[in-house]
């Protein structure tokens, strides 16, 4: 089936060619940080976790977002999402390869990666994430091939197929959850020392992660005529808006917690995101924008009637990315660092150097959902046909 990738008209080889350029740029920048070392990063004694950890955490979210296809239509028979399902499993894949990349880069030097298959520590957080991610990500490859050259062939998937897509469940939500554990097992930065962060963590990628990937399958539809099927599609809408409830919801708690038993620790990486600290305040303006873009996609997705127009929706699901995406792709980073040891402020801003490597990956992620989304498309024409 690897040959569909390589037919193509000319907006596809011109979006492939604009992702290979982008892809070169983020080389280029990885090149100059290999040479030189991290100090190309903002990252410092005080902030060790920045730009590149964020967008792993975020896009774990991603990755387990499948779950939200496979879930209902393996597990619960819902035959809406027949022809969607793969596409979830397929962007799955990019997210996770961009999760690995951004590990990659945030060692500094990549050999480091060997001491965590050379030395495997069962003790460690970090082994069991790298094990399911892995893991989670084997599956979908396995599940999503095997059930399309099965609808290639014009023959039900096998039986295993079933099983597996099923076992992929309980992987996608533990990715997400020892992602979590990273943070939570950390008792010197209260701002992540919440029993709910596992829970928050899941609610945030069962919203975004849909989210995104709906956006992308609007823009598939309309390029190569592909029909989503209104029914699935409202459908995925009404979960990503109850998910996104829940992830508001489990923020409202934390605000409580903080704030109504006057803990000082657990206040000062909020008060920091909302109102600065001692005279530092870079993430105020943007922490106050994805609180109210967090609302507004709340106010405009629970109504069926503004959720059934597809410009509405697309806002809605736009702002609600771009919410989601500060809060757990930056401020949650950033925030646990705040203050730090000593009761200072250190605060960070992702250098040049991390975005354009963090573009490069992304890059990279949007190629391989391009070219397995491509063959997709391609299969379930030519069997509909």
């Amino acid at each position: 089936m690897l040959e569909y990738a390589l037919k193509g008209d000319k907006k596809y080889w011109m979006w492939v060619g604009f992702l290979g350029l982008l892809i070169c740029i983020g080389a280029y920048s990885y090149l100059q940080q290999f040479q030189q070392g991290l100090v190309l990063t903002n990252l410092s004694r005080d902030v060790s976790w920045g730009f590149y950890i964020a967008q792993l955490t975020y896009l774990v979210g991603v990755a387990a977002s499948g779950v939200m296809l496979v879930l209902p239509y393996y597990l619960h028979d819902y035959k809406k999402f027949g022809n969607l399902v793969v596409f979830g499993e397929f962007m799955a894949i990019g997210a996770i390869v961009m999760c690995l990349l951004f590990v990659i880069v945030d060692l500094g030097q990549p050999l480091r990666l060997m001491n965590l298959i050379m030395n495997p520590t069962p003790n460690s957080v970090l082994f069991w994430d790298a094990m399911v991610l892995n893991g989670y990500m084997g599956l979908n490859i396995v599940v999503g091939w095997a059930s399309l050259e099965a609808q290639k062939k014009g023959v039900p998937y096998a039986k295993w197929v079933k099983v597996l897509a099923i076992l992929s469940v309980p992987f996608a939500f533990s990715i997400h959850t020892v992602t979590a554990f990273l943070y939570a097992g950390i008792p010197g930065r209260h701002f992540w020392l919440t029993a709910i962060l596992a829970a928050r963590f899941l609610a945030s990628a069962f919203c975004a992660g849909p989210a995104i990937m709906l956006l992308a399958l609007f823009a598939m539809e309309k390029t190569t005529k592909f029909e989503l099927g209104k029914d699935a599609v409202q459908m995925l809408a009404r979960i990503i808006a109850y998910a996104m409830v829940f992830n508001v919801f489990f923020f409202f708690l934390e605000l409580f917690t903080a704030f109504y038993s006057n803990i000082p620790g657990h206040m000062h990486s909020i008060v920091y995101l909302f109102s600065g600290l001692d005279g530092y305040n870079a993430m105020v303006p943007y922490f106050w924008a994805a609180a109210f873009m967090a609302l507004l996609s709340l106010a405009l997705l629970i109504p069926s009637t503004t959720r059934k127009c597809k410009p509405v929706l697309i806002f809605a699901l736009i702002i609600l990315i771009a919410a989601t995406w500060i809060d757990k792709g930056m401020g949650l980073v950033v925030a646990g660092f705040i203050p730090n040891m000593f009761e200072g402020v250190t605060e960070y801003m992702p250098s040049s150097t991390e975005l354009l490597i963090s573009m490069g990956i992304y890059a990279i992620g949007a190629l391989i959902v391009t070219v397995l989304w491509k063959i997709a498309v391609s299969v379930k024409k030519e069997a509909a046909a």
